[in-house]
């Protein structure tokens, strides 16, 4: 039986880039577009393992890469003046500005999102203020770093030299009862330590899912303390009876 899970929390292609380009600590203007588009590339190829809808714009931004990737590796030389204009340019510039752009949007919306409800939805005239503002603390860590963290630990997995097929019956529904029974007993579950012994590729990817669908229920809460540290997990706090949110299993 295959699972299929779509989520609202996916961000889009251009969230993706940005916490590519954040991962490989480049700069937004001067993307190595042969790194940046085999990580993309990798991760989407991991998305499509999983199940996960994959927006038709994602596969868009895939084309545009590979497109900017063999350009760049095009020669210039022969060109008339009209054509070796065109051809000087970079052709990252136009991906670069849509980019930064979005970039400006996103954080601009972080900002408001971070305001109090008060300060978000009504504005009100007032002396500025002197106090010094409250550590930030954990944040919410998006979709591409939850993947990034899962390949990490798929690449520990041993690699078996010889294939046995097994008959594994691992329901998501299963690993949503079992995470929630463990945030019951214990508040906060590091993202590694919740996949320190699983064996199996199986287990593994129907943990991931469960736990993507409890994101999803907002039944769960997922923080980091900083872009690439430990991924936090913990239980959100729902009104009684979350639990039973958890989806019955199809006849």
């Amino acid at each position: 039986m295959t699972t299929r899970v779509q989520l609202e929390i996916f961000e889009g292609p251009l969230d993706l880039l940005l916490h590519l380009i954040k991962k490989n600590e480049v700069s937004v203007t001067d993307i190595p577009i042969a790194t940046i588009t085999e990580q993309y590339l990798a991760t989407l190829e991991l998305m499509q393992s999983l199940n996960l809808d994959v927006a038709g714009e994602f596969l868009v931004m895939a084309a545009t890469l590979i497109h900017i990737k063999s350009r760049m590796l095009l020669p210039v030389a022969g060109a008339d003046d009209e054509e070796e204009e065109e051809a000087g340019a970079d052709p990252r510039a136009e991906l670069v500005r849509r980019l930064l752009e979005y970039q400006r949007f996103k954080e601009a919306a972080e900002q408001l999102e971070q305001r109090e409800v008060l300060e978000r939805d009504v504005f009100v005239r007032c002396a500025a203020s002197t106090e010094r503002p409250e550590p930030a603390g954990f944040r919410e860590v998006s979709v591409f770093e939850l993947l990034t963290a899962l390949r990490r630990v798929l690449e520990r997995l041993p690699k078996n030299a010889v294939h046995e097929v097994t008959l594994e019956r691992i329901t998501v529904r299963e690993k949503m009862t079992l995470l929630l029974d463990m945030l019951r007993s214990t508040p906060q579950v590091i993202f590694d330590a919740l996949f320190a012994k699983l064996k199996t590729r199986m287990e593994v990817v129907v943990t991931f899912l469960a736990m993507l669908e409890l994101v999803k229920m907002r039944a769960i809460r997922i923080f980091q303390d900083r872009p690439g540290g430990s991924i936090l997990i913990e239980r959100a706090k729902a009104p009684e009876g979350a639990a039973s949110l958890v989806p019955a299993e199809p006849d």
